[in-house]
This record gives structure tokens, sequence and C-alpha cells, in this order.
């Protein structure tokens, strides 16, 4: 049973950063594309990035250079990095786990487990 449960959301103001984590458990990294999603009432959820088990990153354009997504197998933990934050970022953010997915696409078909998801506010 796939469980995932992220953290670290809060408001800041545009330029600043924060820290995402989403705490993995009853998977094994190495099989797992794991994803950082992002989703606003109204707008289409946005795919915002990526990591296989080989550590292997992806990004959306609109996050490249300013978001790092990474993961600390001991921890079990994956994290998204935000820095250079915008208004525009301000969404519910979701960590999101898929099983044997090539190349970590964050497209569809949807991924197949998701955490509570945990608020950005970019003011």
């Amino acid at each position: 049973h796939v469980q995932l449960v992220e953290s670290g959301g809060g408001s800041v103001q545009a330029g600043g950063s924060l820290l995402l984590s989403c705490q993995v458990s009853g998977l094994t990294y190495s099989s797992y594309c794991m994803g950082w999603f992002r989703e606003v009432p109204g707008k289409q959820r946005e795919g915002v990035a990526g990591i296989d088990g080989d550590g292997h990153a992806n990004y959306a354009d609109s996050v490249q250079g300013r978001f790092t997504i990474s993961q600390d197998n001991a921890k079990r933990t994956i994290y998204l990095q935000m820095t250079s934050l915008k208004p525009d970022d301000t969404a519910m953010y979701y960590c999101a786990a898929d099983l044997h997915r090539p190349n970590c696409d964050l497209g569809s078909p949807p991924f197949a487990d998701w955490g509570q998801g945990t608020q950005v506010t970019v003011s």
C-alpha cells in the first residue's frame, strides 16, 4: 500500500523559496517514477517535476532552472526545492508515484498514487 505525505507548503513573497517534502512508504524507489504536480481551481493539473529510480529528473518549462527535484533514499523522502517563486506558482502541490513509467513522463496516463497535497501561496 503506497502512502505519500507532503509537507512544507506555506506563504512566501515573490522571489522567495520553499522546500516541499514527500514522505514515501510502501514502494521500492528503483521501480517508480516520482512526480510533483500542482493544481489551481479551474485550471488543468500541471506536471512540475519528475525523478526516476536512477535519479534522472525532468521539469516543466515553467519551472526549469528555478525548481529542483531530489530524493533521499535513506529518509524515503522526495523533495522539491522551489526558488525565485512567482505569484503564478501559487497552487496546491501534490506528490505522486507510478510504476514503470517510461522516461518518467509527467503526462498521460495519470499517476497511480497521490498524496493529499500541500498549499503554496506566493504574493
